[in-house]
């Protein structure tokens, strides 16, 4: 429900249209949380058809009805009906122009993987600069004083918008959002005014909602096609598959260019070599060679940094200004995130890693820091993608010394079956389903030099099954472990 910032005229929410001179009060989504004066969305879903909410909404006072062009329904002679070729993205503007306010410089990043790490990052980046920064995505809203968590990566149009404009009322410059495919292809952050927006890699996800890999390739591609605005920067890790694609409609809509990674042309990157706290990492940008000790494990990080950075870049600070503070980066929650002590003998890392590619990279670049055996706790989310089941046990097959496969948030389906289509493809793995029992067994094996991988929930504080979400951290489960063995000091966090 949005209606802090009424009352405005139906006309000054979709300008240039011909719809009644009625006054709007708020604008919901949800049926129930229509008041009087209210436009509501009415709209499709996959599941759950909004139309059918529309004599609740007119009982509870719309003057306004949103519906996509070529429905039309009987509405009281009082009541405005508003047709638009997409209602989705219609909506989008309707809840900026609602708003009417969001932070002075507003970036996106879209991809599979390393999304919430680069927005954090920008944020992180922003502050050492003396900016008031802040992100939007999986991890919530964070800014430097405050985190508020809403559920989905991107929230929706009427939600994202409320966020900007409280964000802007805080004083905030600079936010970064992730842009997620679903939040892509459903517009739901289309009304804001990107300066630039970012593409960090694509590889198998979500085909149970897109339905094949070219039709998500489409939704990211929006981001830097349709949602940018004319002379927005287009920020690309240049080493990505599939990069040339947003490149291609950079150029063809005639917007500037970032591209950074090994092939980068505006900050390329000359050398990542592993150290013990993290990496060695030499760029080149603005003529210029910068040398810096990295804190961060995993190329993808340095990659993610870069990205940050091309985005911060876009609003004025230089590479020279930028750079210099990738030393002082801290880890992004649930990336790559240490639980043991520093010291310890045996590693025991929590990471996000859901995906066959997001596995492979965060195996690979544990690899390179261990001095011992290398294993892995994971799983596969049910209700999505049963396709990278097996992709992902091969995966840890072949990367791993040694896997225990579990279960991740198994949602409706049998906890049991989804860990036998990964077992095909990873036949040497443990089956343990309990999560907490097969962390606590994969800790308990590990010996000195070894690290441990607890993949797949990373931040997560809640584990669903059959439509029940119990509370669950994988950071929490491990460290309890951890000092009941009396290998963490306790408190440690």
């Amino acid at each position: 429900m949005a209606q802090h910032y009424g009352p405005k005229a139906l006309t000054e929410l979709l300008p240039g249209q011909d719809l009644p001179d009625r006054l709007i009060r708020g604008i919901a989504l949800n049926s129930q949380d229509v008041g009087e004066d209210f436009l509501f969305a009415a709209l499709q879903g996959a599941k759950v058809d909004g139309a059918t909410f529309i004599p609740q909404a007119l009982e509870q006072g719309a003057a306004a009805i949103l519906l996509d062009q070529g429905r039309s329904i009987d509405l009281p002679s009082d009541v405005a009906q508003v047709s638009a070729p997409q209602a989705r993205r219609a909506l989008a503007h309707i809840a900026a122009n609602w708003f009417a306010r969001q932070p002075r410089h507003c970036v996106a990043v879209t991809g599979t993987n390393g999304k919430s790490s680069t927005v954090d990052l920008y944020a992180q980046l922003g502050r050492a600069l003396g900016l008031t920064a802040a992100s939007i995505g999986t991890l919530g809203v964070q800014t430097q004083a405050a985190h508020a968590g809403f559920g989905l990566t991107t929230p929706d149009t009427v939600k994202f918008q409320e966020i900007l404009a409280g964000l802007d009322e805080q004083g905030i410059t600079h936010v970064a959002l992730e842009a997620s495919s679903h939040g892509l292809d459903q517009f739901r952050i289309d009304g804001a005014q990107l300066e630039a927006a970012a593409f960090a890699n694509i590889t198998r996800d979500h085909l149970d909602y897109h339905g094949s890999f070219e039709n998500y390739l489409y939704a990211k591609l929006r981001l830097v096609g349709e949602v940018l605005p004319p002379r927005g920067r287009a920020v690309i890790n240049a080493d990505a598959d599939h990069a040339d694609r947003f490149i291609d409609i950079a150029w063809a809509r005639g917007l500037p260019l970032c591209l950074v990674g090994f092939k980068g042309e505006h900050a390329k990157l000359l050398l990542r070599q592993p150290t013990g706290a993290g990496q060695r990492i030499v760029i080149e940008a603005e003529g210029r060679s910068f040398t810096i000790d990295f804190p961060l494990m995993g190329g993808f990080q340095v990659d993610n940094a870069l990205l940050a950075a091309g985005l911060l870049q876009a609003s004025g600070p230089s590479w020279g200004d930028i750079l210099p503070h990738f030393g002082a980066l801290k880890p992004v929650a649930g990336r790559l995130e240490r639980v043991s002590d520093a010291q310890a003998k045996t590693s025991v890392i929590v990471d996000y890693a859901h995906t066959p590619d997001g596995l492979r990279a965060a195996l690979g670049a544990l690899r390179s820091h261990t001095s011992g055996a290398l294993s892995v706790v994971f799983g596969c989310g049910g209700d999505r993608d049963a396709g990278k089941r097996p992709q992902m046990g091969k995966i840890a097959a072949q990367m791993a010394d040694s896997a225990i496969v579990t279960d991740d948030n198994p949602r409706s389906e049998d906890p049991a079956q989804i860990r036998s289509e990964i077992l095909v493809a990873c036949p040497g793995a443990q089956d343990i389903g309990d999560r907490a029992l097969a962390i606590e067994n994969a800790i308990a094996t590990a010996q000195p030099g070894d690290t441990v991988l607890i993949a797949g929930k990373g931040h997560e504080r809640g584990q669903e099954v059959a439509g029940k979400v119990t509370p669950f951290d994988d950071r929490d489960v491990a460290r309890a472990i951890l000092e009941d063995r009396g290998e963490l000091r306790r408190g440690l966090a």
